[in-house]
């Protein structure tokens, strides 16, 4: 018997979604006002969602206080109140999307998360914008 357990996060940052090896003109018609040079900002919802079999003894998936600790420590210190190309390393040559942000905070847990758990990123933008990402 398998059961989900979620956790809803959130957190601010700034980014600019562009590619450095083309032309300012290329990554306006791309990326639209995502292309501002001087930033952008959101609002980002997180939803971390950890799926295994329920521990006989614990009667828990995981530990809700342990998967709340994991992601303050490992997204929101790493994420909050950031510009995400500037102060972020794992930005620093990858276009912050909100598919690439998904993907690195799932990377970034993935390690603390049981090996026989499985994992699920969901990833608010915007209210109505948002991606999910489950390795």
């Amino acid at each position: 018997m398998k059961v989900k357990v979620s956790r809803r996060a959130h957190f601010n940052a700034a980014h600019r979604l562009y590619r450095k090896d083309w032309s300012f003109e290329k990554n306006d018609a791309i990326f639209g006002k995502c292309n501002n040079p001087n930033f952008h900002g959101h609002n980002y919802e997180l939803i971390v969602s950890v799926t295994g079999e329920i521990d006989p003894e614990t009667g828990y998936v995981i530990d809700v206080k342990i998967l709340k600790d994991l992601i303050k420590a490992e997204v929101e210190d790493a994420f909050d109140h950031k510009n995400l190309n500037v102060e972020v390393p794992e930005f620093k040559e990858l276009n912050p999307t909100a598919e690439n942000i998904a993907v690195v905070i799932w990377q970034k847990l993935r390690p603390h998360i049981e090996a026989s758990n499985e994992l699920e990123v969901v990833l608010y933008e915007t209210p109505r914008n948002f991606v999910t990402f489950s390795g």
